[in-house]
């Protein structure tokens, strides 16, 4: 996932960033690893630009401001190329999510045709898909509750962004205070009960996705245990 960067956030790295030449450092000292933390860090920040950073020019800049030379180029051109920097990357996010989002759109309207059309699956007015894995005999949620639920969620590709399994405990929180497509899910089940849910992207994060791994227009699915409604 890329991320959107400024002209205050490029200046500040270039200006107080702290670099070495490429290769595997020693990292045994208190500085070596703050500086290589510093590094690490500034090239997280500055990723969405890469193919835009001249490194010879990168390094220049952090000797001179290391150093506490005078830029060798005057403060106002400095802004001006930051601030066309800042721009054009900007608009390569917006064009490369704008394409992401169109790819997981068609891809999960295949995805959600496809798997409608297998046997114990139903689809809800509102879009979600759900099939009952393991039935329950318990109550079912409302929207004022609370539950406790065991849950692993991943893409329609197979790819895992979430698991309370994989964390050694289940989770807790309230019906409404999740995607409207997982909060409709859960009123469907009883306690003792495990379903899988088809979330389509207009019921789950929409358009803005979520975190690095939900991309924009994600269908996504859930497999949910409904182990308490909590009192």
């Amino acid at each position: 996932m890329h991320r959107r960067i400024g002209p205050f956030l490029v200046f500040s790295a270039l200006a107080l960033g702290a670099c070495g030449p490429s290769g595997t450092p020693s990292l045994e000292t208190e500085d070596q690893k703050a500086s290589y933390g510093i590094g690490h860090q500034m090239g997280g920040q500055l990723a969405p630009a890469e193919s835009h950073i001249d490194m010879d020019a990168f390094f220049a800049g952090i000797r001179d401001g290391i150093a506490g030379n005078d830029p060798a180029i005057d403060q106002a051109e400095i802004q001006t190329a930051l601030q066309s920097l800042t721009e054009t990357v900007n608009t390569e996010e917006a064009e490369r999510r704008a394409a992401d989002g169109a790819a997981n759109a068609a891809a999960g309207e295949a995805f959600l045709a496809e798997n409608a059309a297998k046997p114990g699956v139903v689809v809800t007015e509102s879009g979600l898909q759900y099939e009952i894995l393991r039935d329950g005999e318990g109550a079912s949620p409302t929207p004022e509750d609370q539950v406790t639920i065991h849950y692993k969620g991943t893409l329609i590709d197979g790819t895992q962004f979430d698991s309370s399994y994989d964390r050694g405990e289940p989770a807790t929180f309230g019906v409404t205070g999740v995607i409207p497509g997982f909060g409709e899910g859960l009123q469907l089940m009883t306690v003792g009960s495990q379903y899988r849910f088809v979330i389509p992207s207009e019921i789950g994060y929409g358009p803005g996705g979520s975190g690095g791994v939900i991309g924009p227009n994600a269908t996504l699915i859930f497999e949910v245990e409904l182990l308490e409604i909590v009192q």
